[in-house]
């Protein structure tokens, strides 16, 4: 098992935004956390990035993630979050550079000898390779998203945590997103925990899905399963079946 979280609660003063909440995560899989606002889904990422503090335990590969030093969790565990607030003109290459932190060697080192190779590779599976000399003062939303999921690209983690990773963007920025993360996961002893409120692109990229329902986990497992009627619609209080045939109806061909 890659990953493991066990009774995983998290408190803001009297608020328990996350409740005892299991799950665990193989390598190859894309566990898709969901639910409605306020259900937990954020706090539940942040405790794992350590943003948070939070009861309970998540176990890399066996091993406690406290036990840690945070550049060795972080060359394990990369985390893209919601927003991104760029004061300065860093080029691309340079903010995409940022990911290599973690595996510099020491304060001040650049001692990092896949360091160029992980960057390049970065910016060619992103598509910004000919942008890497721009100022990421230019860029649009979507661009941007580009960017910092280059940058924890780069990062060359185990596992991608993913706050909202489309939150905002256009189809076919969601479409480009998605399907970089999707290539990202191909490649040997990956695994993807990404927060998603479209429904539709949880059950099109996610192999697994943990939905939360104010703060504790209503149902887990394969998606077909968590997406089932009896359990979606409890949790959101409307039929999300019938909802989503009526989104699609006007698209069906006469």
């Amino acid at each position: 098992m890659l990953l493991e979280a066990k009774n995983i609660s998290v408190r803001y003063g009297d608020h328990a935004a996350v409740r005892d909440v299991s799950f665990s995560l193989e390598t190859g899989h894309w566990l898709m956390l969901v639910g409605p606002n306020g259900a937990g889904k954020s706090s539940l990422v942040n405790a794992l990035a350590r943003t948070v503090s939070y009861g309970g335990a998540f176990f890399l590969e066996g091993r406690d993630t406290r036990e840690f030093k945070p550049a060795a969790l972080a060359r394990r565990i990369g985390v893209l979050s919601q927003s991104h607030r760029m004061e300065y003109g860093f080029s691309v290459e340079e903010v995409v550079r940022l990911g290599r932190f973690a595996h510099e060697k020491g304060f001040l080192s650049h001692r990092d000898s896949e360091g160029q190779t992980q960057i390049q590779r970065a910016l060619a599976l992103t598509g910004l390779e000919d942008m890497r000399r721009a100022s990421v003062l230019s860029l649009s939303g979507g661009e941007m998203q580009r960017v910092f999921l280059a940058q924890v690209f780069a990062q060359d983690p185990q596992v991608l945590v993913l706050d909202e990773p489309a939150n905002h963007l256009d189809l076919k920025y969601q479409q480009q997103i998605f399907g970089l993360i999707a290539d990202w996961l191909r490649q040997k002893e990956r695994a993807v925990i990404a927060v998603v409120h479209d429904l539709s692109l949880a059950r099109r990229y996610g192999t697994e899905a943990l939905l939360l329902h104010r703060g504790a986990c209503a149902a887990q497992g394969a998606m077909d399963r968590v997406f089932a009627p009896e359990i979606l619609r409890p949790v959101y209080e409307m039929d999300v079946h019938q909802w989503m045939r009526d989104l699609l109806e006007p698209w069906q061909t006469p």
